[in-house]
């Protein structure tokens, strides 16, 4: 049975989207080549990605600690206050690399469900920088917030689904 064009069509956008995780500098024409697809076709498929936003961008994935720069996860868990619209504006739309300029920079953040209600990852110089983030989200939104956990990663095994290609250094936290 021939499988209709719609189904055709995103197994095909399946293909080119890893192509790109996997190497997103690769050219088009090696990713044709991967994929077994013409040149225009990939082009096609990558143009449409974008346009619907199923491709946000194109990241590099670098060794942050060699900028000088630690990673943390902060999971936070709400109360039962509920946010008023200024706050909603000001966690979704405006940037919490603002609460501390020129020291942080917020890597993800997402709404979860679970036992905490949003994990936000960052890069600080070190564990001090973090608790003041931590200290300067609750000074401006803690009446909605409950409890949070701060979290040092020590060693990325993975980023962005690529493994590390430091991966021998996990030897000494073993």
């Amino acid at each position: 049975m021939v499988k209709s064009s719609k189904e055709m069509l995103a197994k095909e956008e399946s293909k080119v989207l890893a192509e790109l995780q996997k190497n997103s500098k690769e050219s088009i024409d090696t990713i044709a080549k991967h994929c077994g697809f013409s040149r225009q076709k990939v082009w096609r498929i990558i143009k449409h990605l974008e346009d619907n936003k199923i491709i946000w961008g194109y990241i590099a994935i670098a060794d942050e600690e060699q900028n000088g720069l630690k990673h943390f996860v902060l999971l936070v868990k709400r109360n039962t206050v509920s946010f008023d619209a200024s706050v909603k504006k000001e966690l979704i739309l405006e940037k919490l690399d603002e609460y501390l300029p020129g020291v942080v920079r917020i890597e993800d953040i997402f709404f979860t469900h679970g036992s905490f209600d949003a994990v936000v990852t960052f890069y600080v110089p070190d564990i001090i920088s973090a608790k003041k983030l931590v200290q300067e989200i609750y000074k401006r939104v803690g009446k909605y917030l409950g409890e949070y956990l701060l979290l040092e990663t020590l060693f990325p095994i993975r980023k962005k689904g690529l493994k590390n290609p430091q991966i021998k250094g996990l030897v000494k936290y073993l």
